[in-house]
């Protein structure tokens, strides 16, 4: 089983990581640093979008290891239309409902949770120790930072990001694009784009 991953990052580290515990035999990176980024911690970079694009039958999946919500939806949208196999990468230490749903291009981290009827959507990051309760509904790449916690039924919008160490109340929205900073403590609704920090969160001063 071969696995490229788009993007040779600290967070594609981490992808690759999670991928090798999850039985993936054969990892390749590709980053547009490449030829002059050859090595991505233990794994190669073998070449640039353009490299990957021409070799996409090659591999039995592909997922883009980028942060950046905005720019990891560009290249899985790219990746999508040239027919890549797009494959959600789920660390065996990591807690999914059978009864939830990972959208493709997803990962999910060691120790992260996700419950009951919680939906997931594409291209999203559920990092390390993230908890996503029951009937949550993830819109497509957001990211669910390290032991980020969202009680039961929140719904976060598309390319939406809460920080590490922040929960969010049950019955909330985060609306598409807003980010909730490291720590915070969410118990109003989040409008689209804006930024919130602090216990109780409250908007930044712009």
């Amino acid at each position: 089983m071969r696995l490229a991953i788009l993007g040779a990052s600290g967070h594609g580290k981490v992808v690759a990581d999670a991928a090798e515990c999850s039985g993936w035999q054969e990892i390749v990176f590709f980053d547009d640093a490449w030829p002059e980024l050859t090595v991505n911690g233990l794994w190669q970079v073998q070449g640039d979008t353009a490299a990957l694009m021409e070799q996409l039958d090659d591999f039995d999946g592909v997922v883009v290891g980028i942060g950046n919500n905005a720019i990891r939806g560009a290249k899985q949208a790219r990746l999508r239309d040239a027919g890549a196999k797009i494959v959600s990468i789920v660390h065996p230490a990591a807690t999914v409902s059978a009864h939830s749903h990972v959208g493709a291009g997803s990962v999910v981290f060691a120790n992260a949770v996700v419950n009951v009827c919680a939906r997931v959507g594409l291209g999203v990051i559920v990092n390390t120790g993230a908890v996503i309760e029951h009937d949550c509904m993830i819109g497509d790449f957001a990211h669910i930072s390290p032991n980020a916690v969202l009680a039961g039924a929140v719904t976060l919008k598309e390319q939406s990001w809460v920080g590490a160490c922040a929960s969010v109340r049950q019955l909330l929205e985060i609306g598409e694009a807003a980010v909730v900073g490291m720590g915070a403590v969410v118990t109003k609704n989040v409008a689209p784009g804006l930024v919130v920090t602090g216990n109780p969160a409250k908007a930044l001063k712009s």
